[in-house]
């Protein structure tokens, strides 16, 4: 059976058609892009094919928009926790190791003084143990001037009951919100510290006990803080604890925590003692490079969704592909190349890879935008807490979409789709005219 004898209307049909054929001269022409497009378009014998195209098409924009909020989850988990982490403990601890720390005001001064350093501030701390008519739970208590609590705010912005004014005078405590609520006090009532260390007497060494009126209740909003801290007048602390005129460490704030390599060997020469100094890397390296071994899995397997998604492109158009075989003879004979042949089936899967792949990106960023409302919505509805501050140290669900992490995922998600239309469009630009209206 001929080629001409294969079409409606016979060989008059084929001579017709051809001698008006329009000549490519161009890729990607006008012509590529509309049988590319015409090809898209459902119609009810081509419907199996045009499912699993709206699969990809879902499969791809779901994909896309997972992985983008899982990693700017991530990204704002890791964020507020730095933030919370770095906000209440200072980016270099400085700790005596000859002799004790009795002139840290004059170090605070030289400290202050080197070029990056935000500030420093020296401090009282001690564990304890917390009581009330409400309960007890074990503390860590913190002394420090109104000044230097000032600096950290953190905790001065975001004070719920009382205040710090007249702190120093005051000989009052400021506790952390679920410090509070776990005691059940508010500002004004009283509480009990019980400390190990106390007076040394001739039966050993006495626990000391004192009573304490809350001056303030704070949250920082990081669960493991806001469970655990006190803030006690410098003096006050330095007598509780046995520390008359010395402090237990210094805090040194810098204006980028991320310069701490550079500045501390500035920061030693501003001290100028024998002193035993650690950075916020090293007291938190395990905790940050497990969530950096686990974002970076994440977006290894989330990937995989994407791949899934492309290899569903693959498939519709090999379906398409053998569906379409009588029509890519007909453009064959009527002049069509094979590199245009391949570019309309690229064209075609590519659509579904680009469009779906820029709808996962509007999907994702509205989740990442709304992400807390969604949560607490999604917890209402299921009655359940999603996202347990117990667990996850934050109250908050955060999300930081990360630019250039946002576009590599756009990218990757194109290439992959691109590369899924390889395959069949080279098999659509193989198909030999004869053979495929011989079977048709």
């Amino acid at each position: 059976m001929s080629p001409a004898s294969a079409w409606p209307g016979g060989r008059r049909f084929c001579l017709e058609n051809c001698m008006s054929a329009p000549k490519i001269k161009s890729p990607f022409a006008m012509f590529e892009w509309m049988m590319a497009f015409r090809y898209l378009r459902s119609r009810r014998r081509d419907a199996f094919v045009s499912v699993i195209s709206w699969l990809s098409f879902f499969g791809i924009m779901l994909g896309v928009a997972t992985l983008i909020i899982v990693m700017a989850v991530m990204n704002g988990f890791r964020s507020e926790l730095l933030d919370k982490i770095l906000g209440i403990n200072g980016h270099l601890v400085i700790q005596p190791m000859d002799t004790e720390l009795t002139d840290y005001n004059d170090i605070v001064k030289r400290i202050d003084g080197v070029d990056g350093v935000s500030f420093a501030v020296p401090f009282v701390e001690g564990q304890i143990l917390a009581s009330a008519s409400g309960g007890s739970a074990g503390a860590l208590v913190r002394g420090m001037n109104k000044d230097s609590i000032d600096k950290l705010q953190l905790v001065s912005k975001n004070v719920l009951q009382g205040s710090f004014d007249d702190f120093d005078s005051s000989d009052g405590v400021a506790l952390g919100s679920r410090l509070a609520r776990s005691l059940g006090v508010i500002a004004g009532d009283r509480v009990t510290l019980i400390s190990p260390k106390g007076a040394v007497t001739p039966m050993g060494v006495a626990p000391r006990i004192k009573s304490y009126p809350v001056k303030a209740i704070f949250e920082i909003g990081m669960s493991e803080y806001d469970s655990t801290f006190i803030f006690m007048p410098l003096e006050a602390a330095q007598a509780y604890f046995n520390q008359d005129g010395k402090v237990s460490a210094i805090e040194v704030y810098l204006d980028d925590p991320d310069r701490v390599g550079e500045l501390r060997p500035a920061v030693e020469d501003a001290v100028n003692r024998q002193i035993f100094m650690t950075d916020w890397r090293y007291r938190n390296v395990t905790f940050f490079s497990a969530l950096e071994v686990e974002r970076n899995l994440m977006f290894i397997i989330l990937t995989l969704i994407i791949l899934v998604a492309a290899l569903n492109i693959i498939s519709g158009l090999i379906m398409l592909v053998k569906d379409k075989g009588s029509d890519i003879a007909i453009l064959r004979t009527m002049g069509a190349t094979r590199s245009s042949i391949m570019r309309i089936f690229m064209i075609t899967g590519a659509a579904i890879g680009v469009v779906g792949t820029f709808a996962g990106f509007i999907l994702g960023l509205i989740v990442c935008l709304n992400i807390e409302s969604i949560r607490q919505f999604v917890s209402w509805v299921t009655r359940t807490e999603l996202f347990s501050p117990e667990l996850y140290f934050l109250s908050k669900l955060p999300a930081d979409m990360n630019p250039s992490e946002t576009i590599s995922v756009l990218l990757i998600a194109l290439v992959l789709s691109f590369l899924a239309t390889l395959y069949p469009a080279w098999r659509a630009a193989r198909l030999d005219p004869v053979e495929a209206l011989r079977y048709e």
